[in-house]
């Protein structure tokens, strides 16, 4: 016993591995995202990882009125989520959704987006070539539902980004379907619409009249391909919160509901997240180190640090 006591390798090999393994926690380490449904309907969230990212616990799942989940997205990942609605299930999860179908023939979305139009949440969490993570709420695709993007902790800019209006009350009747509504891009396929061809520059694509309806109704929301200025935002080290219709009216409180039995729901989970459609959805990179600790990290990382100064001393 007096033998152990007087070597002090013991407790350095036991106070560098606890270095170790905790600083490998941290290492992978990155935000939470928690999806709030305050419609009056079941949604089905979807989620679609970017390029060189790989897909999360989840592609998709149900969101009943008034429930949550939260997801895990490790550092250098980028996606986007979105809400598809007026979805028919069957007990093997079989079906389809009005809008933002991904087209999978399931609740899970396995590597498909979301087909227009959709509202969409985009994001990219820092990795090596950025510090800070980058977000925005997108009607580029067009719209299905208001939507709400929050930060939780954090620092930097982190402001608050989304789409609280109803907008398939001011679709355009040439836009509309259903209770969504399409973009311009969509419904005509013009160049000077969808930035593409003689258009694909900033210089070259302008905002439309369809376009600048969208922006006078959600100021903060993407509302064409070359928005960014006024439309992406930043934060390090946050937690985000996708809330789903956020001020819920009459008409997002209509029955979407299944047509089906409810589908049976999965457990919570793990999301990722890595670089954006902001600009490009290539990157695949490594996942960059994430500077959020908890606190039992950190008790434990300072008792292994003290118990080496003093061995060592």
């Amino acid at each position: 016993m007096d033998s152990m006591l007087a070597s002090p390798i013991p407790f350095l090999s036991l106070s560098f591995f606890l270095l170790f393994f905790y600083s490998s926690e941290i290492l992978v380490e990155g935000a939470t995202f928690t999806f709030l449904n305050k419609c009056g309907y079941t949604v089905w969230p979807g989620i679609l990882s970017g390029s060189g990212s790989p897909e999360l616990e989840t592609t998709g799942f149900e969101l009943a009125t008034g429930d949550s989940r939260s997801l895990l997205a490790p550092t250098g990942w980028s996606g986007r989520f979105w809400a598809r609605t007026e979805c028919s299930f069957d007990g093997a999860g079989k079906g389809s959704c009005n809008t933002g179908d991904c087209g999978s023939g399931g609740v899970e979305c396995k590597g498909s987006g979301a087909a227009p139009p959709a509202t969409l949440a985009e994001f990219t969490l820092a990795g090596p070539a950025s510090a800070k993570d980058y977000y925005d709420v997108s009607l580029v695709d067009g719209y299905n539902l208001p939507m709400m993007v929050d930060t939780r902790g954090g620092a930097g800019g982190c402001a608050s980004t989304g789409c609280v209006a109803d907008l398939s009350r001011r679709c355009p009747a040439e836009l509309r379907v259903g209770d969504a509504c399409r973009s311009a891009c969509e419904a005509f396929g013009k160049p000077e619409f969808c930035c593409s061809g003689a258009y694909a520059s900033p210089a070259t694509c302008r905002p439309s009249v369809y376009s600048q309806m969208f922006k006078s109704a959600c100021p903060k929301s993407y509302s064409y391909a070359f928005d960014d200025p006024t439309s992406t935002f930043t934060c390090s080290g946050a937690d985000y919160t996708i809330t789903f219709c956020p001020e819920s009216t009459p008409s997002q409180s209509s029955q979407k509901s299944s047509r089906d039995s409810p589908t049976p729901r999965t457990g919570g989970g793990v999301m990722l997240e890595d670089d954006s459609w902001l600009a490009s959805l290539a990157t695949g990179a490594a996942p960059a180190t994430r500077t959020r600790v908890s606190f039992l990290h950190q008790s434990l990382l300072i008792l292994a640090t003290t118990a080496c100064i003093l061995l060592l001393l």
